[in-house]
């Protein structure tokens, strides 16, 4: 029933742009008001048919009067592989039982060595079919309390819960929540970053971050959550204090070129790496403003994205040349020494890593998970110590040109599964099962108008935000019980 609803919208979505294209806030108050008006709809219980027949109708009556949905575009200068309507793409989900959620979770817990589980494991897979993750006593024991249900309950969302248009027109690369589930920020490329109360309702802008003079990259919470650090094609880095906006420091990069991408060391938050136009890394003490000595290292193109791993050990660099670097970090002197190198394909940037140690509970499998414009989201498996990467399966998407990012979802529940969540140029947000071999789709979020380029759950999963190429940002609730 939620599919059909959600259809409507995305097709309302992408309509959206060609009306009062000189008035956006309408734009974004209009969309707000027909995920209201779907949402109220979709509980009276029309029957399916009826329900496909208005969506087949509402496609018509807007395809008549804005044009084919195929060449709409919110923004021409954008470089979107076309993709077919998606007025019957969710028809497999829309009467499905599973669709209502209830959910059991455990956080997940990093320890012990790469290089012996990766023994383990690879005895193990031998004899499990293609995706599969490693049994445990527990894990069976948990998924027998869960009555072995997939995931599909576990991420069915009730719609949107609130959307910010305060950086309408130009694209959010980036948004996160902090600890607090009801903290989010976000970074556009106006060179702003805005913060955002989520409870009490209504929905807020605290405070816009300003400082910047071009289009802001990244950034990063701290572990206490009182600092953020950015990175701006300007060629600096800011450090803020969230609670009242305040620009702490400003240090240009070393090179003088645009930074593109930055990360804090996760043990020790006084140490952020960032990586720059020039093809380089560092790793800078943002109470000095200095560069680390022996902190940096050159990858083959400029870097674009970074990962660490839970104990901050392993550092991951991706490159617009498709290239993964890996980089043992020295705990006590934050120096990197440059490992192992995979060529994900050569000249597809890679876009976004994110690394864990834990894939679901069955059992401890460090893995690696890869945008890299292949119109594919890619699923690696950390082998030893020195962070060598195998490929353990992909999903598809659509990603030729944007910067597109994934995350692995925080918690690990105790049904069947773990899943991952990913941006798309087709303006949806996906949700795959890693573990089932086939159809692995769990999920799909429709209701952006332009590609969507990142994603971030908060704390405990009951908030999704998802950003796009044309600056919304959307937060999506959770179904409960």
């Amino acid at each position: 029933m939620a599919a059909v609803w959600q259809q409507v919208l995305a097709v309302d979505a992408r309509y959206n742009a060609y009306r009062t294209p000189t008035f956006p806030q309408f734009r974004t108050q209009y969309i707000r008001r027909r995920s209201q008006l779907l949402r109220e709809n979709a509980k009276a219980g029309h029957p399916p048919a009826l329900r496909r027949q208005y969506l087949r109708l509402r496609g018509q009556l807007l395809g008549q009067r804005y044009g084919p949905l195929s060449e709409a575009r919110a923004y021409s200068n954008s470089i979107v592989r076309s993709s077919r309507t998606t007025l019957d793409r969710m028809e497999d989900f829309e009467d499905d039982p599973r669709a209502l959620g209830a959910r059991g979770h455990r956080r997940s817990v990093s320890r012990g060595s790469y290089q012996l589980q990766a023994q383990m494991n690879r005895a193990v897979y031998e004899d499990r079919p293609p995706g599969s993750v490693v049994p445990t006593s527990a894990a069976e024991a948990s998924r027998a309390m869960a009555g072995d249900t997939s995931l599909s309950e576990n991420y069915a969302f009730a719609g949107m819960y609130h959307v910010f248009d305060q950086h309408v027109d130009e694209a959010v690369p980036r948004v996160r929540f902090n600890d607090d589930r009801h903290r989010l920020a976000c970074c556009s490329l106006d060179g702003s970053i805005s913060l955002c109360q989520l409870v009490p309702a209504p929905p807020t802008v605290l405070r816009v971050l300003r400082g910047h003079t071009r289009g802001v990259s990244d950034f990063a919470w701290s572990l206490s959550n009182d600092i953020l650090v950015s990175t701006s094609l300007d060629a600096t880095m800011r450090i803020w204090a969230s609670d009242d906006g305040r620009c702490i420091r400003e240090i240009p990069d070393p090179d003088g070129a645009e930074l593109l991408c930055c990360t804090f060391q996760p043990v020790n938050n006084n140490l952020t790496v960032v990586g720059n136009a020039k093809q380089n890394l560092h790793v800078v003490n943002i109470s000095t403003g200095k560069k680390v000595k022996g902190g940096s290292s050159k990858l083959t193109g400029r870097v674009l994205a970074l990962s660490f791993d839970a104990p901050g050990r392993l550092l991951w660099a991706g490159d617009d040349r498709g290239s993964v670097f890996s980089f043992l970090f020295d705990m006590a002197t934050g120096k990197l020494t440059k490992a192992k190198r995979l060529v994900v394909h050569e000249g597809s940037p890679v876009t976004s890593i994110s690394a864990r140690s834990w894939v679901s509970r069955e059992a401890r499998d460090p893995s690696l998970l890869i945008n890299a414009c292949l119109n594919k989201l890619l699923l690696y498996r950390v082998v030893d110590n020195e962070g060598t990467l195998q490929l353990k399966r992909s999903f598809p998407i659509e990603q030729s040109s944007h910067p597109v990012r994934s995350i692995f979802c925080p918690l690990m529940s105790f049904r069947q599964g773990a899943c991952v969540v990913t941006g798309s140029e087709d303006m949806c947000v996906h949700f795959f099962d890693v573990e089932r071999a086939a159809k692995a789709a769990v999920n799909k979020l429709q209701g952006h108008s332009a590609p969507v380029l990142d994603v971030s759950f908060n704390c405990d999963e009951s908030l999704l935000a998802s950003s796009d190429a044309s600056g919304m940002v959307i937060v999506w609730r959770r179904e409960q019980k």
